[in-house]
């Protein structure tokens, strides 16, 4: 029904070459990714050769260095190629934000032998990554995990449980967070883990009401033994490492956020514009006219809250209060601007005829991962007014 086709989203992007990017970006989407989206996601499709698409056009490594084969992107466009991506797939979106989170520990904290060595091929040789942190007991208190490691000579062994891993089973390389000394954040240690490794196995994917087209696993680490070169970073220094992914990675959720909210808002005005009630377009009542207005203001609010915190993180000034600040406000305002987009398609909105109930299923999903909203207000708190007393 919807008769006017959606504006792109004018975007101020630093460069030239950045504008190119985005050039790229969307040529992909019109032709390789936006019309299988649905498709795809109702069966339960996991788009690898997207994903392969993506790393060969050089988009899985934006925000590292070139000299490993990144793309040597500010975050203040890496994070506007994310929403563009999630826009037309969350699936794919929140798939290349849980990569680059991946990719963070051994870019960030490994050797320069590490970065040879590994690097080239998780940026833009085509492997696809996951980042194992969550337990199926530990999940927002996430420093009190129990998955051990324990050396061995030369090897480390790695027995226990992470659960609610995204691209779990079909990943080429994990990065995982183990415990290696005491009780507490201080005993943590992070490994890099191939996808391959002897006595790493996936549960079946968890059944989910949406991004069915992304899985969901547990991982079941049966004696993994994996080489000391593959430690990242300290013995101990693995939950310092977490966090620090953490705060960009909630960047990555905050864009894909507003990503799906904006195709929410795309669809709900080409749908007003095109529905006729009374003798005229539904698009000419207020109240209407009014829900729009309130979603458009959401949209625009929650992206620059976002841009503000990865210009911060750009510039190297401090930035964590600023991105639980923009994943808490972007992925409320997403759930409320979908659930309004429904509302405005009235009946249809309710039917897989339309994108807007994926859209709304799709945003629930994002008020939890990587921190819940909860834990966020509890990240800004902190910042605000000091830890809690005991």
């Amino acid at each position: 029904m919807p008769d006017r086709a959606p504006q792109p989203v004018e975007r101020q992007l630093p460069t030239d070459e950045s504008r190119d990017l985005l050039a790229l970006v969307r040529d992909i989407i019109q032709r390789e990714i936006a019309p299988r989206a649905a498709e795809e996601e109702d069966a339960g499709r996991f788009p690898r050769d997207t994903f392969a698409l993506l790393s060969e056009s050089g988009l899985l490594g934006l925000p590292y260095d070139s000299e490993y084969g990144g793309g040597d992107q500010p975050y203040e466009v890496y994070l506007q190629v994310l929403e563009e991506l999630a826009a037309a797939r969350l699936t794919v979106g929140l798939g290349a934000s849980v990569h680059t989170l991946a990719c963070h520990a051994l870019a960030g904290y490994g050797t320069k032998e590490q970065r040879s060595e590994h690097l080239a091929g998780m940026l833009g040789g085509g492997l696809l990554g996951a980042y194992c942190l969550s337990e199926p007991a530990s999940g927002s208190d996430a420093a009190s995990l129990r998955t051990k490691a324990v050396r061995d000579g030369d090897d480390w062994v790695i027995t226990g449980t992470k659960a609610w891993i995204t691209h779990g089973g079909v990943a080429d390389f994990y990065t995982v967070l183990a415990r290696t000394g005491g009780e507490g954040a201080r005993g943590i240690t992070a490994f890099l883990v191939p996808g391959d490794a002897e006595g790493l196995n996936a549960a079946v994917p968890e059944k989910k009401m949406g991004m069915k087209g992304s899985p969901t696993a547990q991982l079941n680490f049966d004696g993994v033994r994996v080489p000391d070169a593959r430690r990242i970073g300290e013995e101990g220094q693995g939950f310092a490492i977490a966090l620090a992914a953490l705060d960009s990675g909630r960047l990555g959720i905050a864009a894909c956020a507003m990503g799906v909210a904006q195709a929410a808002l795309d669809e709900a005005v080409a749908y007003a514009a095109g529905r006729e009630q009374f003798g005229r377009p539904i698009a000419d009542f207020q109240g209407l006219r009014f829900m729009l207005a309130d979603m458009a203001t959401q949209i625009e609010a929650g992206r620059a809250l976002y841009l503000a915190a990865a210009r911060l993180r750009d510039t190297g000034r401090p930035f964590s209060r600023q991105a639980a600040m923009a994943k808490l406000f972007c992925t409320d305002a997403a759930m409320r601007v979908t659930t309004d987009a429904v509302q405005v398609l009235g009946g249809y909105g309710y039917t897989v005829d339309f994108p807007v109930e994926r859209y709304m299923r799709e945003a629930k999903v994002l008020q939890i991962v990587e921190g819940t909203n909860q834990i966020q207000r509890m990240v800004i708190a902190r910042h605000l007014a000091g830890p809690e007393t005991r």
